[in-house]
């Protein structure tokens, strides 16, 4: 049997997926494009090759055996994009929760049966019919589960809204000691600027109280200001000064400390090193193509304890 636990992003890892780049298939027409950043590179002929992922990947995976984190991979299946593995899978609390995901990548979860077959199937929960949610959405944080969702209107307009308003509505009903904070985000199919995928595309807490925010990636002020007023101004690196569609926030956790991230965000990385985390730069440009970094590729099991500080 394989442990899960998670209740927060910053516990010391001990379990994580992590997306694979083996068979990604060929390059999707801008029409079968699921995301804008991934439809603004196959136009401009700057999509990535299957070997760059590969290699930033590994990077990645050296950098999670340095610090002894237990790294799983999906099973690869052939011209599948498995390479956000955080998407198709929620590990919360003991629980798997098995959600609804865009059509596109309903079949990467079969990547993972060999890991969920080893969860104790009584922790195993697939999302009823009608819900959406996919990982990416689902941030917990000292006992409240932050949440980004599109209403109706937006839901069933744009391809990049990914987790619904019944999809809220499953996590509150299945997960009633958590505080949930649901957040409208921002949802464009073709607007970079605007666009926010996921809610850890804009918004991240990490260690030591502190927490990374693009104000541009929620339709609705009042959630910030929410979330300035919970983690304090001055613990906040507000994302102004660089572009949406950098994803600054979508860096990773291996403890309250140590943080990977991307070498490209220099006042990012020279804040958090300002604040005593220890920075592990790697190069993802080519996998953040595909409209993802850090935090999207990977999906935590197992967080050795609770860090509620």
């Amino acid at each position: 049997m394989i442990d899960i636990n998670i209740y927060d992003e910053v516990s010391p890892l001990e379990t994580v997926v992590l997306g694979t780049g083996e068979c990604i298939g060929k390059k999707p027409t801008p029409e079968n494009a699921i995301d804008p950043k991934s439809k603004k590179h196959i136009l401009n002929d700057t999509y990535p090759q299957q070997e760059d992922i590969i290699a930033e990947l590994e990077d990645f995976r050296k950098i999670f055996q340095k610090y002894e984190v237990q790294v799983y991979r999906p099973e690869s299946i052939k011209g599948l994009n498995q390479v956000f593995a955080r998407d198709i899978g929620i590990a919360l609390e003991d629980r798997f929760i098995i959600p609804n995901v865009l059509s596109d990548r309903s079949l990467e979860i079969n990547g993972i049966k060999y890991l969920i077959d080893q969860f104790p199937s009584s922790k195993v929960t697939h999302a009823p019919l009608g819900t959406r949610i996919e990982g990416g959405d689902v941030i917990p944080c000292k006992g409240k589960l932050f949440v980004g969702y599109s209403k109706t209107e937006d839901f069933e307009q744009y391809k990049a809204a990914r987790t619904n308003q019944a999809g809220i509505e499953f996590l509150s009903k299945n997960f009633k000691d958590w505080e949930i904070h649901p957040f409208e985000l921002n949802k464009s199919d073709v607007n970079l600027s605007i666009n926010s995928l996921h809610l850890d595309c804009c918004f991240q807490p990490i260690g030591n109280g502190k927490a990374i925010i693009d104000r541009r990636g929620f339709k609705n002020k009042k959630d910030v200001d929410f979330l300035l007023s919970f983690f304090g101004e001055e613990n906040c690196f507000m994302i102004d000064q660089e572009k949406m569609d950098a994803m600054t926030s979508n860096i990773f956790s291996i403890n309250p400390q140590v943080i990977v991230s991307e070498k490209k965000f220099v006042r990012l990385n020279k804040w958090l090193r300002k604040n005593n985390f220890t920075v592990e730069e790697i190069s993802y440009q080519e996998t953040s193509k595909m409209g993802g970094l850090f935090r999207c590729t990977t999906m935590p099991i197992n967080r050795r304890k609770n860090i509620f500080d």
